[in-house]
């Protein structure tokens, strides 16, 4: 049998097969972060006939400040939660389970969108964007974790399927995890224990607002690509944390290099970060990065690289590519 038809079973989150949709922004929603009609549309196109397992809705923003871009999806007040249940039905309705990203863009983040000065760990310019934040107090790194633990709860109450916490891409998990931009000398900073604390706290404060059996996945930027960034001995010791503390699936993908590795664009480059990360879980490990081929995917699977495999670029270009794939490998 095809490695990528084969339901994924010994996880909350059951799988029918092992295709996923990564996060993508589309800058469709309303201006207020709203579910808009153009936002249906696209997940309903996506999603049709259900050939992709899982869906991951493109990021959103749990407070105003954390706010990326304009046009950004929100997850920020439970006024949006009614809207987010159509966003949920249409995906399932094909067949498909999803579940939404929460995110805090800290020093990505631009004043002109959100009004606010960016934050982040360190006031350290942000190697991506150039903007040097405000470093947070303890008492706003506690603000912020309770953010995100009532996003997850609206996320839950939504009706989606799980929630995914983003610590890649250089947004502000990531900027704590990272040792370009995580210069802190208290317990936040330092050693990469020290650097994952904020996750760890998240990721409780979460599992407190969702309960044990609704699903917790997180994106990890595994790897700067960087002299003096994030390396993937930092990401071995930190899944292992992140899988004890109760995430159910890791979802790798590039740090500050962005979901691309400069001068690679072999299928699946980010494969060495997610084979290293699977010797050291026992939680299901997605891969994403350049995969266009369902054959391509098939390989990866099959020698062991992942668990599942995320198509992005290929299904936002061709939304029959799903179908395609799977009807390849019957």
């Amino acid at each position: 049998m095809s490695y990528l038809l084969k339901p994924l079973e010994q996880c909350k989150l059951m799988l029918n097969n092992r295709l996923v949709m990564p996060p993508m922004a589309t800058s469709k929603s309303e201006p207020d972060g709203r579910v808009s009609k153009g936002i249906l549309d696209y997940y309903e196109e996506k999603s049709h006939g259900g050939y992709i397992s899982l869906i991951i809705i493109e990021h959103s923003f749990i407070a105003k400040p954390g706010k990326a871009s304009e046009r950004m999806l929100s997850i920020a007040d439970d006024g949006i939660v009614e809207d987010l249940k159509k966003l949920a039905n249409v995906i399932h309705k094909n067949g498909s389970k999803t579940v939404m990203q929460i995110n805090h863009a800290g020093s990505a983040a631009n004043k002109d969108v959100t009004g606010y000065d960016p934050v982040g760990p360190s006031a350290i310019a942000n190697p991506r964007i150039g903007n040097v934040p405000r470093e947070l107090s303890k008492n706003e790194i506690k603000i912020i974790t309770l953010e995100f633990a009532s996003a997850a709860r609206r996320v839950k109450e939504a009706g989606f399927d799980g929630v995914e916490i983003h610590s890649a891409h250089g947004y502000l998990l990531n900027q704590f995890f990272s040792p370009l931009t995580n210069k802190r000398t208290d317990e936040y900073g330092g050693d990469v224990l020290g650097r994952i604390k904020i996750h760890l706290e998240i990721i409780k404060a979460v599992r407190e607002a969702v309960g044990n059996d609704f699903p917790i996945l997180l994106r990890l930027g595994a790897s700067d690509y960087m002299e003096g960034g994030s390396t993937i001995e930092d990401s071995k010791t930190a899944a292992l944390v992140f899988e004890k503390a109760g995430i159910d699936i890791l979802d790798i993908s590039g740090g500050f290099c962005g979901y691309t590795i400069p001068g690679n664009t072999s299928q699946g480059y980010f494969s060495p970060l997610t084979e290293a990360i699977k010797e050291v879980v026992s939680i299901p490990v997605i891969l994403t990065g350049g995969i266009t081929e369902a054959s391509a995917a098939e390989k990866l699977l099959s020698s062991g690289k992942a668990d599942l495999i995320g198509v992005a670029r290929a299904i936002y270009k061709d939304s029959n590519w799903a179908k395609n794939a799977i009807e390849s490998l019957k």
